[in-house]
């Protein structure tokens, strides 16, 4: 099933009257059925504001970019967590330091010269730190092993979106 389909499937889960379109109740109970609060009032914003038809409705492609939205704040959000745990000093960026205290905390032993390197590959302004546009391009390349970088409770965290989508397409 490709990503679409499981937007769809999910997506028809919630049109309880399945006319096809969201309406700010419906979107209320799929926000609430992954554990999340929404007034009606922020439902009914979150709805007009979304809408391409100008109807107050969510249809399947506005209920894609909603879920696409959510997802790619959470990731975020993720990682500015992530770099709040490596940065450690409250100086805002990764030093080798900091880097190698928190590769330690987590099993990976390291030197400062090899978190040197680790942090040269992604020191994309050449200062010797990793601020947090950079630890962000490091994390999602595809080249680095994420489950040897992030903590336990991050590396092992599926987002709400996610957590709906495989619900609905394995259960459902």
């Amino acid at each position: 099933m490709n990503k679409h389909q499981q937007y769809e499937r999910v997506f028809n889960h919630f049109d309880d009257n399945g006319d096809g379109k969201i309406s700010a109740s419906e979107l209320q109970l799929c926000v609430a059925s992954i554990g999340w609060e929404l007034s009606f009032a922020d439902a009914e914003a979150a709805a007009i504001s979304i809408d391409s038809d100008g109807d107050g409705l969510l249809d399947l492609e506005d209920f894609i970019r909603l879920v696409e939205g959510v997802a790619e704040e959470e990731k975020v959000n993720d990682l500015k967590e992530a770099f709040k745990m490596y940065e450690m000093d409250g100086c805002g960026y990764i030093t080798p330091k900091s880097l190698k205290r928190m590769l330690r905390r987590i099993g990976e032993s390291k030197t400062i010269d090899q978190c040197k390197l680790m942090i040269a590959q992604f020191d994309l302004n050449g200062d010797g730190f990793l601020n947090f546009d950079e630890f962000k391009v490091m994390m999602l390349a595809k080249e680095v092993n994420k489950t040897t970088l992030l903590p336990p409770p991050l590396w092992s965290m599926d987002c709400g979106i996610k957590a709906l989508l495989e619900h609905f397409c394995i259960v459902g």
